[in-house]
């Protein structure tokens, strides 16, 4: 009878996450895996299968976290609001391993060699983007943004915007916070 894993799926597979979303597909080996992880290589292939599979449950931990904070942001403080205080709290994340976006990061790297993992990441980019259209779409029903405003343009923009604030983030002497603070402020000028 096989043993039971002594280890909890979900805290290795947070640990693998913020691994890649610092070093990237390419600069995390096996062995920085198996160390990170404290798995023996046989352990590891058992309760993952691969690289890539666990590459991808980051992924999906990492996508899921990010849309759970919006929504949460949102139950607090509403559509409009959420969509003014996202940037800073994107800002605010300093015990995350890297400052930008993991999702994007990926997309970048591997479109051109693991294509798979590269349409994982771009997917959750697209859920990302129809959830900020979504509270594009409540923002202008409840009256924060003018009618002659397109959601989907609106949240194309808002996403790149974010995307770009996330790689500044990683670049010495920018400042982000007011950069975060230009991108909300951007925002009231929908009311018309």
């Amino acid at each position: 009878m096989p043993r039971k894993p002594s280890f909890d799926r979900d805290v290795l597979i947070d640990q693998a996450r913020d691994l890649f979303w610092k070093q990237g597909w390419a600069g995390t080996s096996m062995k920085d895996l198996e160390k990170a992880l404290k798995l023996k290589p046989g352990s590891f292939y058992a309760a993952f299968g691969s690289k890539g599979a666990l590459f991808e449950l980051a992924l999906d931990r990492y996508a899921a976290a990010g849309a759970a904070r919006l929504s949460a942001l949102a139950d607090e403080v509403g559509a409009f609001g959420a969509l003014k205080h996202y940037p800073a709290l994107l800002m605010d994340m300093t015990a995350a391993p890297a400052r930008a976006c993991m999702l994007s990061k990926t997309v970048l790297e591997l479109k051109t060699q693991e294509a798979a993992l590269a349409a994982k990441a771009e997917e959750h980019l697209q859920r990302m983007e129809a959830l900020f259209e979504a509270l594009f779409r409540r923002a202008q029903q409840n009256g924060d943004i003018g009618t002659g405003h397109d959601p989907t343009a609106l949240a194309r923009r808002y996403q790149s915007d974010l995307l770009g604030l996330r790689v500044s983030a990683e670049r010495l002497g920018v400042d982000t916070d007011a950069l975060a603070q230009d991108i909300a402020a951007g925002l009231d000028r929908l009311a018309d």
